[in-house]
């Protein structure tokens, strides 16, 4: 990598994912940009976002020099180049303000963005890598070619079946119809569904409707607590198939049930009708 102090790559597929960066943008509006370049510039600004949250805190207590207004400056620049729109308003608001002597305006702005930007950094921070993806381009070829290798990757990924049963037996047989199409994560103690889900994205939820301790019906208001599943399909698997368990199950966020003992046709008919890729990036 050309910048010496910082010879590490990054997960573009986490920076694509959690926001912040317009890195398509940047790929599309220049197609010369290499992987290599925008890596750079990536490093550059975790090189520099330590001195502009250092001077976005003296701008906000209305003590900056001129060190700090170059600061905001070359922060302008940056990222523009990385097409990062997001604190463009309040840095040029800074800028203007002075650039005006209005140091009370300039407190404002500063006070505006700072904890958000450094969140901003942290994410950067957190992508770093050793490596580029296995496969991937190297270093000299272009930005659009990584993200649409990412791209490509993504479509290839198994969708994400996750099941909860207490029983083995149906985990397994779940597992069997279902492994060829899809991702399946068996979890044979619903008490451990939260801890999981900090870890994992399931597209999709099968929920064993009776079991000791948390049932089924227990663990929607914990699927439904993570924004990422609001909406993500949960399916039921019960042996009491009657209206009443249909309609319980229906009203509190189910979009099906399957009365075990389950063909396997039929498993893999509801689970292809209901589940929804989820967007990584």
């Amino acid at each position: 990598m050309g910048n010496k102090n910082n010879n590490r790559y990054f997960d573009l597929s986490i920076l694509l994912m959690k926001g912040g960066l317009d890195v398509r943008q940047a790929a599309e509006s220049d197609p010369s940009l290499t992987i290599e370049k925008y890596f750079e510039m990536l490093a550059e600004f975790t090189d520099m976002a330590p001195d502009v949250l250092a001077s976005l805190k003296k701008f906000a207590e209305i003590n900056e020099d001129t060190r700090d207004w170059r600061t905001i400056e070359a922060t302008i620049s940056l990222l523009n180049q990385l097409k990062s729109n997001k604190y463009l308003p309040d840095l040029y608001a800074i800028s203007n303000a002075r650039g005006k002597g209005d140091a009370r305006l300039a407190a404002f702005h500063a006070k505006t963005m700072m904890d958000d930007f450094n969140g901003f950094y942290l994410q950067i921070m957190s992508a770093k890598t050793d490596a580029l993806p296995y496969g991937a381009p190297d270093e000299q070829a272009s930005l659009k070619k990584l993200i649409k290798f990412l791209d490509d990757d993504e479509a290839g990924r198994k969708m994400m079946v996750l099941a909860v049963d207490d029983s083995p037996a149906i985990l397994t047989a779940v597992e069997t119809v279902l492994n060829k199409t899809y991702n399946v994560f068996k979890l044979p103690k619903p008490e451990m569904l939260e801890s999981v889900l900090a870890q994992v994205t399931p597209e999709l939820f099968l929920l064993d409707y009776r079991m000791p301790g948390l049932s089924g019906f227990d663990l929607i208001p914990i699927i439904r607590s993570f924004e990422e599943h609001k909406d993500t399909p949960v399916i039921f698997l019960t042996s009491e198939g009657t209206m009443d368990h249909v309609s319980a199950a229906i009203a509190l966020g189910a979009r099906d049930f399957i009365v075990k003992p389950f063909q396997a046709d039929v498993l893999r008919e509801k689970v292809a009708k209901h589940i929804v890729r989820k967007k990584k990036f």
